[in-house]
């Protein structure tokens, strides 16, 4: 088993928004803003090669924008970012057999179009593609909240390729005993949380629940969560489980580490 991190195209966002309810002087410690408030995010995915199949685990931002919305989002390159970097490690969107989704906000599922130049089409032609029950609902038919958070011409595609797999439950019968999912509903309903069982203990990969390092921290929320409590609550019953099992968590917005191991101190406080 080799699970190895797959860096797509990078987004600036307003970092009050991705900090929620934390004051600026102390997110700024952990993200440095631009002159616009800005801080960088990564949008990366995780790879998964068992020797029989490579499942990557979302698809990042990538470039299906027009231009102005590229800017909008801080997204700087016109290239499709994560195709570049499979193809570092040999490998094509094509040799792609399974792509598995969190959710499908467009920052880590528009990865799954080409370029916005090439017409937004459909990439992974070999690839099942497995989402949440929940998750697929939600994009289906969003709230006003959330709306454009979504990519409808992706679901269509998605639903016409004929090779979307809608998961109701923690495991996948087509990915086996390796992989097991965990449900979370407070940043979004639905969301997917694959973990995967490796020599060296689990990885989870932690999708918006846990996005990057300074997330760990459990008051620490987004303001772009549909139910910050909820969360939290997510976020407490879940980290002791993985700090007991030796767990990692891999990050998709964390723009300096893809994966770190869970740590505790005297006071009960999760850190990285």
């Amino acid at each position: 088993m080799r699970i190895m991190p797959v860096e797509g195209n990078r987004q600036r966002l307003d970092g009050g928004a991705m900090y929620g309810n934390a004051p600026r002087a102390l997110w700024a410690r952990w993200s440095s803003p631009d002159e616009q408030n800005r801080i960088t995010l990564a949008c990366r995915a995780m790879l998964v090669d068992d020797g029989r199949r490579r499942v990557l685990c979302e698809a990042g931002i990538g470039t299906f924008f027009a231009p102005e919305q590229r800017e909008r989002y801080g997204v700087t390159e016109s290239r499709h970012v994560l195709l570049d970097s499979l193809a570092e490690l040999g490998l094509r969107h094509d040799d792609i057999d399974a792509v598995v989704l969190s959710h499908l906000h467009f920052d880590h599922a528009g990865g799954l179009l080409s370029a916005h130049e090439q017409g937004a089409r459909l990439l992974f032609p070999r690839a099942r593609f497995i989402v949440g029950a929940r998750a697929w609902d939600r994009a289906r038919h969003p709230h006003a909240r959330d709306r454009a958070s979504f990519i409808p011409e992706l679901n269509r595609q998605l639903e016409d390729s004929g090779r979307l797999e809608i998961l109701d439950g923690e495991r996948s019968p087509w990915l086996g005993d390796a992989w097991r999912f965990h449900l979370s509903d407070g940043h979004t309903p639905g969301l997917l949380l694959a973990e995967v069982a490796s020599d060296e203990g689990p990885v989870l990969f932690a999708a918006d629940l846990i996005p990057g390092r300074p997330w760990v921290h459990v008051p620490i929320t987004m303001g772009y969560d549909r139910f910050p409590e909820q969360l939290i609550d997510e976020k407490a019953r879940l980290l002791p489980d993985l700090h007991a099992r030796g767990a990692r968590l891999f990050f998709t917005h964390d723009p300096g580490a893809a994966m770190s191991a869970v740590h505790r101190d005297e006071k009960g406080r999760y850190f990285t």
